[in-house]
């Protein structure tokens, strides 16, 4: 083997004549693509100054000095110190000197000739830092070294070349904590650009720039001081990198005390969702290795390094070869954690499809690859798998359908709801709850009845879904109807036979109470009641046709169903200037407020004449807007008059608030945007985060007092196993106190009354006029576009949007149709801008869907006109 040659480029120690500014520039891009090809990995440490960088740097070398690797990327996002301390420039010039002592020592052997091209690059840093290194430099000033070790040119000699790259993303001079740093030299970075700037390097394209496009790499992020150190922002790092979720590698603590950091710093990694692929420590002699690997049972394995020399003149060649099979053995615990991982992911969709059943869904309409594999969740989004050519991207997926109207947390509630979630459980496990009171439930409890039932509920009975929240509520709606109709009193004194009473519910077509069958019983008949689905449906109401709202070329419109008709409007009352007018309680006292009335007593003048054991003993409705039936927008006038139609006939009335609730239309109730209250009301869904199944009755003082009695068997029999777990209770009260907080909830207006608006008012009127649209519905966290369409290609079995669907997912917007009715579904803390980049999406996707349609209508005219023409 020919002599190595060595070719330096600025390799030596720093001195400003040795750095130069570049005009390179950190790019915008999505902050969590991550591409599976390369193998990416963050190193995290339980505290400062635990060898961190020397792991890297041992890292780098294991892996550039095997046989199968050939390129090795090394990010610093943040660096203090500097330019003193740089732990990407350590990295690059100890790496260098290992490959080079390395190569020299099998320079007699016969294996082929070897190149290293390496190089350091400070992108951006403050103007401090970047005048201790050239005097004078203007703010953001980048910084570059290179060399090129390896054999000397010949012609015929193989030459396997590798590739090391450091970058540190900031720098700040100080050696102190980057937030501290970054306010001292006034060089602030935010967790949006840090992240953007992360994730230039983790996509599909990262390292085009550093030529090695198509070349399989390794990377390694090593963050800054330990899990819980904050970033430039404060935000903790374990919160700021998050989003991308990386497996990790926790470098432990040898010292006294070190098992108790290293297991603290384990444990706030698991409780954010990280995988920890492995813990290494430097071994201080005390064995915390065998504390360590008792504790985590197995779970991760833990290696040690030998001890560090102190001295700091010693160049740490000697360290790093006694180290090298602890760091052989590291690499191949990650290398074995990577293609688990990736098998793991590519196998999902196949096994799914094997041995899932999914809710509400045809298994033969589902084809195996559009079986959406989500690998974790934070904030809004999902991070879902996608099936490439290579072994795949982790890729950012908006869920815009709320996962089934249940989500709100942005990503520092979620990460403030596990940890109380986690305390919760920790404390309490689950406990009995009837005759008993613990912390969680009831202070729970207190402000569901200082917030949703503030002026008029007094009493909360938990449950743990929203459909068995209603049957609740119909029990004890239809025991307070019986009491005040004296129902309970004949049947006592036998006037009247307990089997011969019937009760029935006053609800609207189109209504839908949840799938169990006490609940399903209480809606219309639908596509959810038919023999097919529901054998024992009978339908036990009086449903009602009723009047809806909604946006159509930018105008707020009323539409009346045909059972409506005869009650003739005038053209002004059919339209409104504003989304204020049409909840506006001036509307009272109008002639629509006439009609609805008449229409309502002469519905339920017929019904009473039925017979006189037969009785309307509840109004159960969903307040506003009906989900599951389309995200029908119901005129609230009409449900108003509804309610007060009731209210004159002793009815009890139930709101169904298990979608609507919780600042799902803008108001912390929509009882606040009827303008009148219930007797009984129910909530689940956003109430709980979304993190965890948990519901609510919540009811006045007068429906309590029908449930009293000398004996128990005139009490509410009815509970669940699980009823106010500690854990739903705590998530649900840390969520309620979230959204409707100013200082955790940016959207809350000025008097912490409703949310602001978070669809752009002029994208949604765009829609609204669009050719292909029916109706838009924009109200609170939901915008919900009803296609137009005929014939089967109307209603919940339609597939009419499955192509439109389709494109949005491949543009980062999960939906999930009603049929040919699409929405979007935001939380209460949303940001508009977010929420306005999404609803840009659906614009010009629909947009490009009427284009389509149009062109198919076309095309089918031509072949018609064509088969004409031969024909003739």
């Amino acid at each position: 083997m020919p002599p190595l040659h060595l070719s330096l480029l600025l390799l030596r120690p720093l001195r400003r004549r040795f750095w130069r500014p570049t005009s390179h520039s950190i790019h915008s891009s999505s902050p969590s693509h991550l591409d599976l090809t390369h193998p990416t990995f963050t190193i995290w440490g339980s505290n400062t100054g635990i060898g961190k960088t020397l792991v890297s740097a041992g890292l780098a070398a294991s892996f550039l000095l095997s046989p199968s690797s050939s390129s090795f990327l090394y990010l610093k996002p943040l660096q203090t110190g500097f330019p003193v301390d740089s732990d990407s420039r350590f990295v690059f010039r100890k790496v260098s000197d290992l490959f080079r002592r390395h190569h020299i020592s099998s320079s007699s052997s016969s294996s082929p000739s070897f190149s290293l091209l390496a190089s350091n690059h400070v992108i951006k840093s403050s103007p401090a830092a970047s005048r201790e290194v050239l005097g004078a430099a203007p703010e953001g000033s980048c910084f570059y070294e290179a060399a090129k070790l390896g054999a000397g040119e010949q012609k015929d000699e193989e030459v396997k070349e590798f590739k090391l790259v450091c970058k540190t993303l900031y720098a700040w001079n100080e050696p102190i904590s980057p937030h501290l740093a970054a306010e001292k030299e006034e060089f602030m970075v935010d967790d949006t650009s840090l992240r953007e700037a992360l994730g230039k390097f983790l996509g599909s394209s990262s390292g085009e720039g550093d030529g090695w496009k198509g070349v399989s790499v390794w990377r390694v992020i090593e963050t800054a001081g330990g899990v819980a150190s904050p970033g430039p922002s404060g935000t903790l790092q374990c919160d700021l990198y998050r989003p991308f979720r990386l497996p990790a590698v926790l470098v432990g603590d040898g010292r006294l005390g070190g098992i108790s950091s290293t297991i603290s710093a384990y444990e706030s990694l698991k409780l954010r969702g990280y995988d920890v692929a492995a813990v290494i420590l430097e071994d201080h002699g005390l064995s915390n290795e065998t504390a360590l690997i008792s504790y985590l049972k197995n779970r991760v394995p833990v290696l040690v390094l030998p001890r560090i020399p102190e001295d700091p003149l010693n160049n740490l060649m000697d360290w790093f070869d006694e180290s090298g099979t602890a760091f052989s053995s590291l690499q191949n615990v990650m290398l074995s954690f990577h293609s688990e991982r990736i098998h793991r992911l590519r196998s999902m969709q196949g096994k799914a499809k094997d041995i899932l059943w999914w809710p509400f869904t045809q298994h033969d309409l589902v084809p195996e690859h559009v079986v959406t594999v989500i690998d974790s969740r934070c904030g809004e989004n999902f991070s879902i798998h996608k099936a490439t050519n290579g072994q795949g991207m982790i890729s950012p997926q908006f869920d815009a359908c709320a996962s089934w109207w249940t989500q709100g947390p942005d990503s520092t509630l979620q990460a403030e709801l596990a940890k109380d979630m986690g305390y919760s459980a920790a404390r309490y496990g689950h406990v009995m709850f009837p005759e008993n009171v613990y912390e969680p439930a009831l202070h729970c409890a207190e402000l569901l009845l200082e917030g949703v039932g503030k002026g008029w509920a007094s009493r909360t009975f938990y449950s743990d879904n929203g459909s068995t929240s209603i049957e609740i509520a119909l029990k004890m709606a239809f025991r307070k109807f019986s009491l005040d109709h004296r129902i309970l009193v004949d049947c006592d004194k036998g006037i009247l036979s307990e089997r011969s009473v019937q009760l029935k519910v006053l609800a609207l077509n189109g209504s839908y109470h949840g799938d169990t069958l006490g609940a399903m019983e209480a809606q219309a008949p639908s596509s959810y009641t038919t023999f097919v689905q529901q054998p024992w449906y009978s339908g036990r109401g009086i449903f009602l046709d009723s009047p809806t709202t909604f946006i159509c070329n930018e105008i707020w419109n009323l539409s009346l169903p045909d059972s409506l008709q005869p009650y003739q409007l005038k053209p002004e009352d059919m339209r409104f200037s504003s989304l204020d007018e049409v909840f506006s309680l001036s509307r009272d006292s109008s002639d629509v407020a006439a009609s609805y009335s008449a229409y309502i007593s002469e519905q339920l003048s017929q019904y009473s004449a039925l017979g006189c054991s037969t009785y309307v003993g509840a109004l159960i409705i969903e307040p506003v807007v009906q989900g599951a039936s389309g995200m029908r927008m119901i005129d609230p006038l009409f449900q108003r008059i509804l309610v007060k139609e009731c209210r004159n006939r002793r009815i009890p009335v139930i709101f169904d608030e298990v979608f609507t609730g919780f600042w799902r239309l803008g108001r912390e109730s929509a009882a606040e945007l009827l303008g009148c209250l219930p007797d009984v009301a129910c909530y689940a869904k956003l109430m709980s985060g979304g993190i965890i199944p948990l519901a609510v009755t919540l009811t006045t003082e007068a429906v309590f007092e029908a449930f009293k009695g000398d004996s128990k068997l005139m009490a509410l029999l009815h509970g669940h196993s699980y009823t106010a777990h500690a854990m739903g209770c705590t998530a649900a009260a840390k969520s309620i106190q979230w959204f409707r907080d100013p200082s955790t909830n940016h959207n809350l207006d000025s008097e912490g009354k409703k949310l602001k608006e978070l669809w752009d008012v002029k994208l949604v009127h765009q829609i609204s006029s669009l050719s292909n649209v029916q109706r838009v519905v924009a109200l609170g966290t939901l915008f919900a576009v009803e296609l137009k369409a005929e014939g089967s290609d109307v209603g919940y079995a339609s597939l009419y949007a499955s192509s439109l669907i389709q494109q949005l997912r491949e543009d980062g917007v999960y939906m999930r149709p009603l049929g040919n009715v699409i929405y979007l579904m935001c939380g209460p803390c949303t940001s508009s801008d977010f929420c306005t980049q999404q609803l840009y999406k659906v614009y010009q996707r629909i947009c490009d869907f009427n284009a389509g349609t149009v062109r198919e209508i076309q095309s089918h005219e031509n072949a018609s006109e064509s088969q004409t023409v031969v024909g003739s």
